[in-house]
């Protein structure tokens, strides 16, 4: 057992949408690492908050004539909802907009501005005239600069990863008023990320970062880093920052300093938690970051160079992913499709999703697809015609003519112990995430175990035999209940309802510790459904709910 303990975060949802299924991948993934770790016996908290502050968000508060703390509270109760339908579980889920978070905003920038690691600058940017307001980054859509991909946003680029700034796009035009916006000087706070160049270099080659990470990283030093903005001007949802009358924090502040102070409200609930043995510098413990692509920049260089200035300990390891795509379109608020968490489960289960995802999910940073034609088949296929299947057959023997009653003794010893060699494979591709090698394995398995059973027959030998020879029957259907038992504890942390279904079928906790402990003269339950088979038509209906049909 690891005597470390560990933090895991995933990246902030945004306060003025939804849950859809491209922040669901993201969590989904943690959350199976998480209980897979949980599983073996290792202290994990896992956190998350909305990130509650932005000119989005008071754009729209306005719309829905309401104030942003409204919309922001409504929100939360949303989110914690729809992560809680699909088992993501989260020991705190918190907002950026709280009194904690300010505390440690404030804190940090006056440690930034007492080392001289902050400057004020004069800019120009974009200004929406007809709407008499200074345009965040993502109100600002053009062509990028370097690849030339239309309509992209003023930070960043989708289609090539480039990081710029608004100024630079080529044809710019206001989300809002879809007007060409004007050039307007400001004064500004900028954080000094290039004094921490050499700081940085090092750090990426700690082993924190995945090879394709690591190698993008690198040709962003080759372009040079530049001062980061980290004030925005009024009118704007946030917090203000003290002594610069009309300015506000940039949410790319008080977003990541949300990590510490949604861990900070976690302590406060939990008294058994020490907080400072977790952020001090040397921390014994880790702290892991789930992240997408599209933010590596702000995770890998802004947060490390912020933490370093603060004196504050650095993440263990940054794990991001693809961008989710459905049907080969990509998982857009603005571009499409989007499939909402809440109109997801109308139709179809949670673990499904867990599965689709994991069975897709690997450790590099690679786009997921999503096809949702074929999606029901390979639930059916996997979950229902191969691992539900190995239960229903052999548990029919079992309760109908040995009481429920498993073996005293196992045969087949070598098969057996096949599963049990599995297991150490299947062990390491969790500890990696490489979920989608785990899958592979744990269905070959269930497929060495159903033809297991069919090369032993109990059904012929039943009928051969007019009942006799139980004994050999027990047995056989004993050592497919436990094959049933490892399969099922390796899928624990993908699909908690089915695991949570089969602990009342096994009658045992399906655990790591006990993965290789057989179950002997053990009484089960009578066999109920576990699974429901997943039809087409569950499908088409969320198709056209989502009006993607």
């Amino acid at each position: 057992m690891n005597n470390k303990n560990t933090l895991v975060t995933c990246a902030f949802p945004y306060s003025n949408g939804s849950i859809h299924l491209g922040h669901l991948l993201e969590h989904i993934q943690a959350d199976i690492w998480v209980r897979y770790k949980r599983m073996k016996g290792e202290k994990v908290f896992f956190i998350c908050a909305d990130d509650a502050h932005g000119t989005a968000i008071m754009i729209r508060a306005k719309k829905e004539n309401i104030t942003p703390e409204t919309l922001i509270n409504n929100t939360l109760l949303e989110h914690k909802n729809d992560f809680l339908n699909f088992n993501v579980v989260h020991d705190n889920y918190y907002s950026t907009h709280t009194e904690e978070n300010f505390f440690f905003v404030k804190n940090i920038f006056s440690i930034l501005k007492k080392k001289k690691f902050l400057k004020k600058e004069f800019i120009y940017q974009y200004y929406d005239i007809q709407e008499n307001i200074f345009l965040p980054d993502r109100f600002i859509k053009g062509e990028c600069p370097y690849c030339h991909a239309k309509k992209q946003y003023g930070d960043n680029c989708e289609n090539c990863g480039s990081t710029y700034l608004s100024t630079d796009l080529i044809q710019p035009k206001s989300v809002l008023s879809n007007t060409t916006p004007l050039l307007k000087q400001s004064q500004h706070l900028f954080f000094d990320l290039p004094q921490f160049e050499q700081f940085l270099k090092k750090w990426i080659c700690s082993g924190v970062l995945q090879k394709t990470v690591f190698n993008k990283i690198k040709e962003w030093f080759n372009k040079g880093l530049k001062p980061w903005n980290i004030s925005r001007d009024q009118p704007y949802f946030g917090f203000k920052i003290p002594d610069f009358p009309g300015k506000y924090f940039y949410v790319w502040i008080d977003a990541p300093i949300g990590y510490i102070s949604t861990f900070k409200n976690l302590c406060n609930k939990s008294k058994n938690i020490n907080f400072n043995d977790f952020w001090k510098i040397n921390s014994p413990h880790q702290l892991f970051h789930f992240i997408g692509k599209d933010i590596i920049y702000f995770h890998s260089l802004f947060w490390p160079a912020i933490l370093e200035a603060a004196e504050l300990r650095k993440p263990t390891g940054i794990f991001a992913h693809g961008y989710l795509t459905v049907n080969n379109k990509k998982i857009s608020k603005s571009k499409g499709p989007i499939i909402l968490a809440k109109n997801w489960i109308k139709f179809l289960d949670s673990d499904s999703l867990r599965y689709y995802y994991a069975s897709r999910l690997s450790s590099k940073v690679e786009d997921i697809e999503m096809n949702l034609e074929s999606f029901h088949e390979k639930i059916n296929a996997d979950i229902v015609n191969k691992v539900i299947n190995l239960a229903s057959r052999s548990a029919k023997f079992i309760n109908l003519y040995f009481n429920g009653i498993l073996s005293d003794k196992l045969i087949d010893k070598d098969v057996y112990n096949l599963f049990l060699k599995s297991s150490l494979i299947i062990e390491v591709h969790f500890e990696k995430r490489d979920f989608s090698l785990a899958v592979k394995e744990i269905i070959k398995m269930s497929g060495i175990a159903n033809q297991y059973i069919n090369q032993k027959q109990p059904w012929k030998i039943l009928q051969n035999n007019n009942g006799l020879h139980n004994s050999y029957i027990q047995q056989v259907c004993s050592v497919s209940i436990n094959f049933f038992k490892i399969i099922m504890t390796w899928l624990k942390p993908i699909m908690p309802n089915l695991a949570q279904n089969s602990e009342k079928f096994l009658n045992i906790k399906l655990n790591w510790t006990n993965i290789g402990t057989p179950l002997l003269n053990h009484k089960i339950n009578k066999f109920k459904k576990l699974y429901t088979r997943i039809e087409k038509k569950q499908i088409d209906s969320l198709l056209s709910i989502c009006n993607l049909s």
